[in-house]
């Protein structure tokens, strides 16, 4: 006799290209096998893959076709459509990634007092609002509807203390990070430790001012070699820092290679990833490049590179200095003089990057998503 999987939800905005959906649709591939699944989205927008054996629900249409009056209707018209859907389909956990989703979660937790609520911070909350209006209604909501859910998880312990300390969330939190596949192909540490006279470096993320490109490129500037930097990806940012490359005359050594679906290939062409950003959730792409094998170099800021680079260990860097981390070498955000030191470091010795590939390798394994997964299903069901 087959035993009825319990009935839960995912709820996000869209499946479109970023950190929170790559984990939901990695984290889908074990949920279909344990529970009866729907995964509910905002805005009818997919990029990453989903299950065939996952129930998909759109609330709305693909948001770029309405007018600004409509999208105002919105939060209204996702909280009629999901508390119904909830009913309808007797869901008894509904687990929200991204803060509008977790704010409708919480509103759906006073709605159905014997449904389970589940709430994901993705990002660093305090770094994360786009202006000092989104800071306060996040400063009012975020306590008020939070603390209605039973549980939350994020994936830096930065991201829960902040939640704690600057938004007085008082619910039970853990910390599961996000899960990986590990790829088939890897960089063979050994080759690193060459002679090479420069570093063919990589980056990659969305074009914009949190992401912080301009700081490698200044790097790259700052030393007077031959380095060469690919940077992956695309935004607003683009034409400005066409133009810097230009200023700098490094239009020969650095390529704005723009998106990419064969990321990891790209990957196992360098030798070095560098991460560049001012602020992060958890760096999806710093833990890929670091899978694949790749010594990383990346900014101290919060949340995840010191974690991943440093057992998150607290340091002090100096300003125009580098600090060689447990798996990675960090340095202070938006100084490009210590990075182009940290550049250098690894340029000229390529015993160094031969240990921190394999260091980088050894790290990755902690993310396989099997052992991620298994933490979330025991913290969903707990």
């Amino acid at each position: 006799m087959n035993i009825p999987k319990q009935k839960i939800s995912i709820l996000c905005t869209s499946m479109a290209s970023g950190g929170a959906e790559k984990v939901i649709s990695l984290l889908l591939k074990q949920l279909k096998n344990d529970f009866d699944v729907t995964l509910v989205l905002f805005y009818k927008v997919v990029h990453f893959p989903i299950p065939y054996e996952v129930n998909v629900v759109f609330l709305s249409d693909d948001a770029e076709r309405k007018s600004p009056f409509q999208k105002l209707l919105d939060p209204l018209l996702f909280i009629k459509r999901y508390n119904s859907l909830i009913r309808r389909e007797n869901i008894s956990i509904s687990i929200a990634f991204l803060a509008f989703p977790n704010l409708v979660n919480g509103i759906m937790a006073i709605l159905n007092k014997n449904l389970k609520t589940v709430i994901s911070e993705r990002g660093f909350p305090s770094d994360n609002t786009s202006s000092k209006t989104s800071y306060y209604i996040s400063k009012l909501f975020y306590p008020l509807l939070y603390n209605r859910c039973h549980s939350l998880f994020s994936n830096s312990v930065h991201i829960n203390r902040d939640l704690q300390e600057n938004f007085g969330i008082k619910i039970p939190m853990e910390v599961i990070y996000n899960p990986i596949e590990l790829p088939q192909n890897t960089i063979v540490p050994e080759h690193l430790n060459t002679e090479d006279k420069c570093l063919k470096i990589i980056t990659a993320g969305t074009l914009n001012i949190r992401k912080n490109q301009i700081m490698i490129i200044k790097a790259l500037h700052e030393n007077k070699n031959n380095d060469t930097l690919v940077i992956l990806g695309d935004g607003h940012l683009k034409g400005y820092l066409t133009k810097e490359i230009s200023n700098f005359q490094l239009e020969e050594r650095i390529l704005l290679k723009g998106k990419v679906k064969n990321v990891n290939e790209h990957f196992l062409n360098c030798n070095c990833f560098v991460l560049s950003s001012f602020t992060e959730g958890f760096p999806n792409a710093l833990m890929e490049a670091m899978a694949i094998g790749l010594p990383a170099v990346s900014t101290n800021c919060l949340s995840g590179p010191l974690e991943l680079l440093n057992e998150n260990q607290a340091i002090c860097i100096k300003a125009g200095e580098f600090f060689k981390g447990t798996h990675g070498l960090l340095v202070n955000n938006d100084d490009h003089i210590g990075l182009s030191k940290a550049l250098d470091y690894f340029r000229i010795n390529p015993d160094e990057r031969e240990k921190y590939s394999a260091l980088s390798l050894m790290k990755a394994q902690e993310y396989q998503l099997d052992s991620i997964y298994s933490e979330f299903k025991k913290f969903i069901l707990n």
